[in-house]
């Protein structure tokens, strides 16, 4: 059965102090980071799951689009992504903007009707108690250099 992670950016791929500029672009405030440094980290975790399918929940889908989001991560996780939570055809940004995260990946799991699925996110407000157990919490400025949630993943990875 193939298995399924809602993955943000900020605060999971890098620290969570990014900001969109008309003139610089996207840039990340925090000294001595970069975008994207814990991708390498994901790339690792991911390789030996060749049915794992990635659905972004990155606000950079809304904010850019999904073929820039997309291509944003290293060709091995791109060939991973199978989707976004975020669809501009089916949906209105401000109504997007108001959902909790919570809500934006359950409904995009409901509409796809997926059964195994986890996700990989700094935000879990508004997240129920009851679902806690398909998140895997970052914290903003370590996302996932973290030890602790390395292996979260590696345990929902390898679960059947």
């Amino acid at each position: 059965m193939a298995k399924f992670m809602y993955l943000d950016f900020d605060g999971v791929l890098h620290d969570d102090a990014v900001y969109c500029h008309p003139k610089l672009g996207i840039y990340m405030s925090t000294p001595n980071r970069t975008l994207f440094e814990w991708a390498h980290i994901l790339e690792e975790l991911v390789e030996p799951f060749p049915d794992l399918q990635i659905i972004l929940s990155t606000s950079w889908v809304r904010m850019r689009s999904f073929e820039f989001a997309k291509s944003k991560l290293p060709i091995s996780l791109q060939k991973k992504v199978t989707g976004a939570t975020f669809h501009n055809r089916e949906m209105q940004k401000i109504e997007f903007d108001h959902m909790s995260r919570w809500q934006q990946i359950s409904s995009d799991a409901k509409r796809r009707n997926l059964k195994n699925w986890f996700a990989i996110d700094n935000d879990c407000r508004g997240w129920p108690e009851l679902y806690r157990d398909r998140l895997v919490l970052t914290n903003d400025r370590l996302g996932l250099s973290e030890e602790s949630v390395q292996n979260q993943i590696r345990e929902f990875l390898s679960q059947p």
